[in-house]
C-alpha cells in the first residue's frame, strides 16, 4: 500500500480546511453535480402522465388553461358592469336579429382554397341576405373538435359539437377570418351568432389530463375513479380503443356500491351494442404520479362527448364554459351564443328504484342562470337548444337564455303537412300558451343539421298520463305522442325510402324531402324537376307559418337551395354507427361559387337541390327565395316579430290554421293595439273556411297585408269567410269598423179625413 502523499498546511483546500467534516454530498462542489437540469428516463415520445413534455404540450392547448387567462384579462373591468344580466329580454334579442341562417361548416361549397368563414364572410353572400331580409348568421360549431390520442388529433364523432380547444379548426378558417365576418355582417345590417357547449366537450386535452389526474382537470367531468380491486367490475377495453360502454348489468352493479349515481331518465342516441347506458369507463392510464388509473364517466350523449361536472369544488367545468362563451363574444367578435343541449347540466341520485334525476334539474336552471348572465353582462344575448317540457322551457327561459329552439310546435307542424291535418299543432300552440312559453320567446325553424325531432317529450314524460281531447276522443298524453310519431314514420320514411329514422330522436330529413314524403313520392328519382314548384310552395307555407308569428325566424342553405336527402350509400361510412342524420347534410353552392364540384371541401357528397344557387333565384320572381323575400318584407313591415299572440282558434277546415295576434311591440297595457291574423292551408287542395276569434270586432274590415286588397268584414259573431288555395297562408290585417247605420226614426201621423 503506498504511504500518504504529505502536504504542507498552506496547500490544504479552503474546502477541505473549511469543512473538514462536511459529508461528500454537502460539500460545494458535490452541490453543483447536483444542478438544476432534470433528467428524464421515459422516452420524450411517451405520451402519458409521466413525461412532463406531454403533460406541459396538452396543458397548452386545453380549454381550462385559456378560459383561466381570459378571465384575468376581464376581471375587474369597467365593461364587465355596464349592462343589465338579471333577467332574459327576448325582444332586445330579436331586435338585434330577427331572421337567423343557420349554417353548417362541413356542407357548405366554397371556392378552391377558400375556408368556410372565408366564405361566409363574403360580401356577395351578405348582400343576397340584405335582399332576402336576413339579419343574423349562426356559423355553428366552428372551433376544433374531436379529441387527441397520444400526440394526434382523432376527428369529431358528432359534427364538432365535441369542442375540445377555443381555437378556431383551421379545416373551416382562422380567427382574422371570424372577425372580418363580424365586420361585413354589420356592414349589411347583420351580426353573427356562435356556439358554445355547456353540457360536454370532445376527449381533448382536458379530458386527458383528467384521466391522468392533472391538478384541478377531473373537476371538469362527471367521473369516478374506480380501485384496482374493483376493476373486475367494468369491462374488458380493446386494443385500440380507450373506453368502452357499460352495460345494464354494469351499471347497475356500480349504482348499488356506490360508485356512480346509476340509470338516468333516458338514453339518448341508444343503440344496442354501441350505446346502451350513459356511462363508460376507460382503459388504464397512467397518471402523472405514475399511478394507473381507471374511470367511470358520463356522457348524454356519445361515448366522445363526456359531460361537464357544474358542481364540483373546483368548479373547472364553470371556469372552462364561461371561458369559451367569453374567448367568442370578446375575441372573436360575435353577437350571441346558442347554448347546445344546456338541459343535462344537473345530475342526482333520486329514491330507490328509481332513474337519477337527469332533466329539468334545478342545478341545470342555476347553471344556465350563470352561463345567460355572463354573457348578457358583456353585452351578447343566448339562446337556448333544450328539447324538454313546456315547464321546463318556460322555467329555465325565466332566469337563463333570451330564446329557446321552438321543439314546441316544431314535430306539430311537420305532421300538419304530412297529414294534411293541423289538429296536434293547434294543441301544441294552446298548450304552450297556457304554460306560459309564448312564441315571441321562440327560435321558429325550418332545417338546420340536427334531425327531425319527434320525442315530444312533453307529451311523453311529465305528462305522460295526463288526458287530452283528441280526434273526437280522450288520449293520455303518451298514447298521443306514440300516435304522433307513428303517422310521421308510416308518412315520411315507409311511405319515402329516402328518409331515414334516427335512433329514438326523430326523422332524417330536410324540408324538401320531408314535403315530398308529404306529396306521395316515394323515392329519389319519383322527384322530377317539375315537382319543384309544388315543393316550393309547400315549403313557403312553412316559412309563413315559422316567420308570420312571434319570434325568430331560422332557415339553413339546405332551405335556400331546396336540397333534398343524399342517396343513403354516398355516406354508408359515417351512417354505419346509427347516425342517419348525415343523409340530410349534403353539400350546398349559395353563390355558385363552384358549379363543377361534387363534393365540399370537408368532404361532404353534393346533394341534389331543387332551388339552385341564390344569385339566379333573385333574379327569379316565382323562385323560392324571391317568395321568402316577400314573406320577410311583410314580416317586418308589421312588427310581428316582436307581437304577442293572443288566440289559436277552432277552425272549419282541418287543414286550415289561425294565430292571432295584437301588434303591440310587446306592451300588454296597450290592449288597442291593431290585430293581426295569420291564416294557413296546410293542404295541396284549396279549401273554403271560416276564420272566428273572440278578439274580433265585428264589422272591422279585413285586409290582405302582401296585397292590399279588401278580403271581407267581420261578421257580429266575430268571423268571416276565407277561400285559400293550396299551400297558400295569408298575413290579415285589419280596419277599424265603420260607424252603425243611422235608421230613421218613425212615428203615427195623424191623418185629416176629407169630408
Amino acid at each position: 500500500m503506498d504511504a500518504p502523499i504529505e502536504r504542507d498546511p498552506s496547500e490544504i483546500s479552503y474546502d477541505e480546511q473549511r469543512y473538514p467534516a462536511r459529508p461528500r454530498r454537502l460539500r460545494p462542489r458535490d452541490q453543483l453535480r447536483s444542478g438544476s437540469l432534470r433528467r428524464f428516463v421515459s422516452d420524450p415520445r411517451t405520451a402519458n402522465g409521466t413525461n412532463p413534455a406531454y403533460i406541459e404540450w396538452l396543458v397548452r392547448q386545453s380549454m381550462l388553461k385559456d378560459a383561466d387567462v381570459l378571465a384575468r384579462t376581464l376581471s375587474g373591468q369597467p365593461s364587465m358592469w355596464r349592462n343589465p344580466y338579471a333577467r332574459p329580454d327576448a325582444r332586445r334579442a330579436i331586435e338585434t336579429s330577427d331572421v337567423w341562417f343557420t349554417a353548417y361548416p362541413l356542407s357548405l361549397i366554397t371556392r378552391a382554397g377558400e375556408s368556410f368563414l372565408q366564405a361566409l364572410g363574403d360580401d356577395r353572400l351578405w348582400q343576397a341576405f340584405e335582399k332576402i331580409g336576413i339579419n343574423g348568421l349562426h356559423t355553428g360549431p366552428v372551433k376544433r373538435a374531436g379529441g387527441i390520442t397520444g400526440w394526434q388529433q382523432t376527428p369529431s364523432v358528432d359534427g364538432h359539437f365535441d369542442r375540445i380547444s377555443t381555437q378556431i379548426d383551421p379545416d373551416f378558417g382562422d380567427e382574422a377570418a371570424v372577425r372580418r365576418l363580424a365586420d361585413v355582417a354589420d356592414s349589411h345590417g347583420g351580426s353573427v351568432i356562435d356556439d358554445i357547449v355547456p353540457g360536454h366537450t370532445g376527449k381533448g386535452a382536458d379530458f386527458r389530463l383528467a384521466e391522468m389526474a392533472y391538478k384541478d382537470y377531473p373537476g371538469i367531468y362527471h367521473m369516478i375513479e374506480i380501485p384496482p380491486e374493483d376493476w373486475n367490475l367494468l369491462p374488458e377495453v380493446p386494443e385500440g380503443r380507450d373506453s368502452v360502454n357499460l352495460d345494464p348489468a354494469q351499471e347497475r352493479e356500480l349504482s348499488e356500491r356506490g360508485y356512480i349515481i346509476g340509470e338516468l331518465q333516458r338514453v339518448i342516441f341508444y343503440t344496442p351494442g354501441v350505446k346502451e347506458t350513459n356511462w363508460s369507463a376507460t382503459a388504464a392510464v397512467t397518471g402523472t404520479d405514475g399511478q394507473d388509473r381507471r374511470w367511470v364517466y358520463l356522457h348524454y350523449f356519445k361515448e366522445g362527448q363526456p359531460s361537464i361536472n357544474w358542481l364540483d369544488p373546483t368548479f373547472s367545468g364553470m371556469r372552462l364554459v364561461i371561458g369559451d362563451a367569453l374567448h367568442s363574444l370578446g375575441e372573436l367578435g360575435t353577437s350571441a351564443l346558442r347554448l347546445d343541449a344546456n338541459g343535462f347540466l344537473g345530475v342526482e341520485k333520486s329514491t330507490e328504484g328509481l332513474p337519477a334525476w337527469s332533466e329539468g334539474h334545478p342545478l341545470s336552471q342555476a347553471a344556465n342562470h350563470i352561463i345567460a348572465g355572463m354573457v348578457r353582462k358583456v353585452g351578447g344575448f343566448t339562446f337556448q337548444e333544450l328539447n324538454l317540457t313546456m315547464e321546463d322551457i318556460r322555467d329555465t327561459g325565466a332566469v337563463g337564455a333570451d330564446l329557446s329552439y321552438d321543439f314546441v310546435t316544431r314535430p306539430a307542424y311537420h305532421h300538419a303537412l304530412a297529414t294534411g291535418s293541423t289538429e296536434f299543432l293547434r294543441l301544441a300552440l294552446n298548450t304552450s300558451l297556457a304554460t306560459g312559453v309564448e312564441p315571441v320567446q321562440l327560435v321558429h325553424g325550418l332545417q338546420n343539421h340536427d334531425e327531425l325531432t319527434y320525442e315530444l317529450v312533453h307529451w311523453a314524460t311529465t305528462h305522460r298520463d295526463d288526458v287530452f281531447e283528441f280526434r273526437h276522443g280522450e288520449v293520455t298524453g303518451l298514447e298521443l305522442a306514440q300516435h304522433i310519431r307513428a303517422e310521421l314514420t308510416e308518412v315520411l320514411t315507409v311511405g319515402a325510402d329516402y328518409n331515414l329514422v334516427f335512433t329514438q330522436n326523430g326523422i332524417a330529413c330536410t324540408t324538401a324531402s320531408l314535403i315530398a314524403a308529404s306529396q306521395g313520392r316515394a323515392t329519389l328519382d319519383d322527384i322530377t324537376d317539375e315537382d319543384a314548384a309544388s315543393i316550393r310552395d309547400a315549403h313557403l307555407l312553412l316559412a309563413r307559418y315559422n316567420a308570420w308569428q312571434p319570434g325568430v325566424f331560422a332557415l339553413s342553405g339546405w332551405d335556400l337551395t331546396g336540397s333534398l336527402t343524399l342517396p343513403a350509400e354516398e355516406v354508408r361510412s359515417l351512417i354505419a354507427t346509427g347516425d342517419t342524420r348525415w343523409i340530410e347534410r349534403g353539400a350546398h353552392d349559395l353563390l355558385d361559387v363552384d358549379p363543377d364540384a361534387t363534393r365540399s371541401a370537408a368532404g361532404m357528397p353534393r346533394a341534389r337541390a331543387l332551388y339552385g344557387a341564390l344569385p339566379a333565384q333573385l333574379e327569379d320572381p316565382h323562385s323560392f327565395a324571391s317568395g321568402l323575400r316577400h314573406v320577410l318584407d311583410v314580416r317586418r313591415a308589421h312588427g310581428i316579430a316582436v307581437a304577442t299572440q293572443v288566440d289559436i282558434p277552432q277552425v272549419a277546415h282541418p287543414s286550415m290554421l289561425v294565430m292571432v295576434h295584437r301588434l303591440d311591440g310587446g306592451d300588454a297595457a296597450l290592449e288597442d293595439a291593431p290585430l293581426q291574423i295569420t291564416v294557413l292551408n296546410f293542404s295541396p287542395e284549396t279549401i273554403d273556411g271560416t276564420v272566428r276569434s273572440d278578439s274580433l270586432v265585428p264589422r272591422s274590415g279585413v285586409i290582405d297585408a302582401e296585397s292590399g286588397e279588401s278580403v271581407g268584414r267581420v261578421d257580429d259573431l266575430q268571423s268571416f269567410p276565407l277561400q285559400l288555395g293550396p299551400y297558400e297562408g295569408r298575413f290579415l290585417i285589419f280596419e277599424a269598423p265603420e260607424p252603425e247605420e243611422l235608421h230613421p226614426v218613425t212615428r203615427a201621423i195623424h191623418i185629416i179625413p176629407t169630408a
